[in-house]
């Protein structure tokens, strides 16, 4: 267990991406972090590369946590209050990244039921029940949500519903916990999660980039140091909001010409 004072996160769904990012951030601005996935062989080998690149003053460890599985998640916080001793941020970050559905005619009730549950039924579960260890260090929550909460392409019915749902439980929680445990989440927009390898061998396209006011698609270390902001005192006056991190792109009005 850390005798320390060094605050403790946990990440789910770490293992690659933007959870791999904001892992890392955290490493980077000193905290202790615990990733977790569903992907074992993923998680361990991402735990052991930010352990070994970060330089960091705390230390990393993989948990293997299935989100959509109450059991799973309870062995988990039982394992990182055991190996840590205390929690001080959750970053619900695992869900099901694909976001395309098929004509909603098609769609099963089986996938809209696994999406759910992995993309909203999980932020409900690790939230539950971390909120004990997180009243305790007055801790903050941050929920990944997405832009796709806001506006859609077409076929998304399932991945758009549950993200607008986590971020409807983010203020639902955050008047909830009230003082207690800040709650607030996080809407990226498009996200380069390949590798640097990929990006390097396969870059993507100028129009991509200029589709976003700042100039180029984002990568997940824009989002890792907004969570690590929402987390940290510096963001103690903020509760229940979803901060949009996009490079502008659902403000920019685009007309075919």
């Amino acid at each position: 267990m850390v005798e320390d004072d060094t605050p403790v996160a946990l990440v789910t769904g770490a293992a690659r991406g933007i959870g791999k990012g904001v892992a890392t951030s955290l490493l980077k601005a000193g905290w202790s972090v615990a990733l977790t996935d569903i992907d074992e062989v993923a998680g361990q080998a991402a735990a052991e590369e930010l352990a070994r690149l970060c330089g960091a003053s705390g230390r990393v460890e993989f948990i293997l946590m299935d989100v959509s599985d109450e059991s799973s998640v309870v062995a988990c916080l039982e394992q990182l209050e055991e190996d840590f001793g205390r929690l001080d941020g959750l970053v619900n970050n695992a869900g099901i990244a694909d976001p395309d559905n098929g004509p909603v005619e098609q769609l099963t009730l089986e996938a809209w039921n696994r999406l759910l549950a992995t993309n909203l039924t999980g932020p409900f579960l690790v939230s539950k029940h971390a909120i004990g260890l997180l009243r305790e260090s007055g801790g903050a929550i941050v929920n990944i949500a997405s832009t796709r909460a806001l506006q859609s392409e077409a076929n998304t019915e399932a991945y758009a519903s549950a993200k607008g749902g986590l971020v409807a439980l983010t203020h639902a929680l955050a008047v909830s916990l009230g003082s207690a445990v800040r709650v607030n989440a996080v809407s990226p927009g498009w996200i380069d999660t390949r590798d640097s390898q990929q990006q390097r061998i396969d870059p993507l396209r100028s129009i991509d980039h200029q589709q976003h006011a700042v100039g180029r698609v984002g990568q997940p270390g824009d989002i890792g140091s907004l969570v690590a902001f929402l987390l940290s005192p510096a963001a103690g006056f903020i509760t229940g909001q979803n901060l949009v991190a996009d490079g502008g792109m659902t403000r920019q009005m685009i007309y075919v010409e």
